[in-house]
């Protein structure tokens, strides 16, 4: 074992031990998660980027297990990274219970029967609540009739623990809208699972498969689009955030025969809340409005639009 890394290895830091172990064993990091996957330990490529650069630190007593699979692979001395991560503090730390939807928007409040069927099976239900989502990006397709025709969701999430597989959507059609003639496609990243539909509300829920069960700290990236075009002239469109969420960005395209008289971001903390953030937008030559917030939720986040 080269002196360098024998000293590392002595005196720290973890992540610069690490680091060094792996250049020496001259493994990628694709590499050493799959060496790891054969001794039946599942960790995210991310999580062993992040970790030997020191952007986060192994959870004691979880991740004790995969460090000494670590040391093995690595062919490391026993004990040799173990002493060196120490007791540390959680890496994310306890969440608060999110608001419920009808909290932030009493037009969900019709529609809490509708996620309760979901929330009864118990990979449902802890689903959303095993992924934080890092960003969001909402394209809406607005026809000449002035009716929304498509909404094209692309999201990152991260999983803050072993296991999650997959995502809850909820959609709310604008009035008139006919919910049970919407469709939806899964896009990239997912497939479709349950879909519940419910009239009264013109709520609709669908479950996003993924492919596998997530590790710890591991991103994902994955789309899907909801076909409802039958609804009446869009007021525009808002997400509700039951979470805070990094960076979201709302593109609104209009048909060159309806474009709108104004656009107007905003954020509410509540449906019945004061708009803050307010900005009149600009819809270009293109037909396109974009509307970018960093940092937002819990709230409403969107863009109303105006007709002439």
């Amino acid at each position: 074992m080269p002196t360098p890394l024998a000293e590392t290895l002595r005196y720290g830091p973890f992540h610069r031990a690490l680091r060094e172990a792996i250049a020496h064993r001259g493994l990628s990091l694709a590499r050493l998660r799959a060496h790891l996957e054969q001794l039946g330990v599942q960790v995210g490529q991310s999580t062993l980027s992040y970790w030997q650069r020191g952007l986060r630190h192994p959870e004691v007593p979880r991740a004790i297990g995969t460090v000494r699979a670590l040391e093995t692979v690595l062919r490391l001395p026993p004990e040799s990274l173990l002493g060196l991560i120490g007791p540390r503090p959680q890496p994310y730390a306890p969440r608060p219970v999110p608001a419920a939807f009808a909290e932030l928007a009493s037009a969900w409040a019709e529609t809490a029967p509708l996620l309760a069927e979901f929330e009864s099976v118990p990979e449902a239900g802890r689903g959303n609540a095993e992924l934080e989502v890092l960003s969001v990006h909402d394209t809406v397709s607005i026809g000449m009739h002035r009716e929304q025709r498509a909404i094209t969701t692309r999201l990152v999430v991260r999983a803050m623990r072993q296991g999650p597989d997959r995502y809850l959507a909820v959609h709310q059609g604008d009035e008139g809208s006919l919910i049970d003639n919407a469709l939806v496609r899964a896009g990239e990243g997912c497939r479709q699972g349950r879909l519940r539909r419910q009239n009264v509300s013109r709520g609709l829920a669908v479950e996003l498969l993924f492919d596998r069960r997530l590790a710890e700290g591991e991103e994902h990236v994955f789309s899907f689009t909801i076909v409802d075009d039958t609804g009446g002239p869009t007021p525009g469109h808002h997400r509700t955030f039951r979470d805070a969420c990094a960076s979201y960005l709302l593109q609104l395209s209009f048909h060159r025969r309806a474009l709108p008289a104004r656009c107007i971001k905003q954020f509410r903390v509540s449906a019945e809340a004061t708009p803050v953030d307010v900005e009149e937008l600009v819809c270009g030559l293109g037909g396109v409005v974009s509307a970018y917030y960093g940092h937002v939720g819990p709230g409403i986040a969107g863009v109303a639009v105006e007709w002439t």
